[in-house]
């Protein structure tokens, strides 16, 4: 008589087939929190969802409740909600985050003015309030500009520091992303502001706004953001230089602000230097709500009937929203982060 080895019954097969199912759906929600929360707590509240659908099977308000609370895990790493483990993190997170609102309301506004500017260049606008709104961009911009040499200061001298004293390693890419980004913007811009079309014009500096040269070269910093990408035919009669100018344009952008962001989620920053970007933070977020004052005039005395240079397209309306969206994210990354300063002992930095 041969002895036989019993292979797996059918329960045992379902039961199998069960838990890689479960596995795969725990997977799934885990999807949901933020990928430092994940290699953190993710193993043990894998199990927890495993064991879960074991007992009662899915259920789509655990689900939901799972994506909800992965959604503010996202927010808190990002400096947008309360982060009761590490104040200091969620304090930095918030620096971060404000930083990248900032950037992204930096490039809408900034095509919205250079448009303008290019107008104003040509033509003299039969409504004041078309002037009156450049002004105020105009101002914004200088001030957010002065703003972000004052907020780099503490955050350049903190990275030196930390490099003098053997703690830069964590920087090193960061800060070499940020320099990349700059030059490269710096001598591109430099460069295809020759061809800025405000050139032959000469109202813009007559009517006591911005020199030529700062528009030509806000301009050449934003011609990347154009509708021209939806209609391939005529942006193939562009020279080539300029299409890849305006494919390294983005590029070296993203390049600055993913290099900020690190640098500023990585650095060590003294109690005094942090209170010191939450105080240029808030400065920053009434400069932007200016610009979006000034924005919002322009598209009121332009759906009031203005010369073609002036009228407001599709990516200005965008450039409106994205605006907004900046002005309340900054207004909330800086209230946490101020929060979460406060809460900490050790204030910002990393102890």
């Amino acid at each position: 008589m041969t002895a036989t080895t019993a292979g797996p019954g059918p329960d045992d097969t379902d039961d199998t087939d069960l838990s890689a199912a479960d596995a795969a759906r725990a997977l799934r929600l885990l999807r949901w929190y933020p990928r430092g929360w994940r290699a953190r707590y993710g193993d043990e509240f894998a199990e927890l969802l495993i064991a879960e659908f074991a007992e009662h099977g899915p259920s789509r308000r655990r689900a939901l409740n799972v994506a909800a609370t992965g959604l503010r895990a996202r927010l808190a790493g990002a400096g947008l909600a309360g982060h009761p483990l590490d104040p200091a993190a969620a304090a930095r997170a918030g620096l971060a985050t404000l930083a990248s609102c900032v950037a992204a309301a930096g490039l809408a506004g900034g095509v919205m003015w250079a448009q303008l500017a290019i107008g104003l260049q040509w033509s003299v606008p039969g409504d004041d309030q078309l002037t009156q709104a450049m002004d105020l961009m105009s101002a914004a911009l200088l001030v957010l500009a002065v703003l972000a040499v004052l907020a780099a200061a503490p955050v350049a001298w903190s990275a030196v520091a930390a490099a003098a004293g053997g703690r830069g390693r964590r920087l090193r890419w960061p800060a070499a992303l940020v320099g990349t980004g700059a030059l490269v913007l710096v001598a591109g811009g430099r460069h295809f502001a020759n061809g800025w079309p405000g050139t032959g014009g000469h109202l813009l500096v007559h009517q006591g706004l911005v020199p030529g040269g700062v528009a030509a070269f806000g301009w050449a910093a934003t011609m990347w953001i154009t509708s021209y990408w939806a209609h391939p035919a005529a942006l193939a009669v562009f020279p080539p230089v300029q299409l890849a100018w305006m494919v390294l344009c983005p590029a070296a952008t993203g390049c600055l602000v993913t290099g900020t962001v690190q640098v500023l989620r990585r650095v060590e920053l003294s109690p005094r230097a942090f209170r010191c970007e939450i105080w240029v933070a808030h400065l920053a977020w009434a400069a932007l709500a200016c610009f979006l004052g000034g924005a919002l005039c322009w598209l009121f005395a332009a759906d009031g009937g203005s010369a073609p240079l002036f009228r407001v397209g599709a990516i200005d309306r965008a450039g409106l929203v994205v605006l907004a969206l900046a002005v309340v994210a900054v207004a909330a990354a800086a209230r946490r982060a101020s929060a979460a300063a406060r809460s900490s002992p050790a204030g910002a930095a990393r102890r």
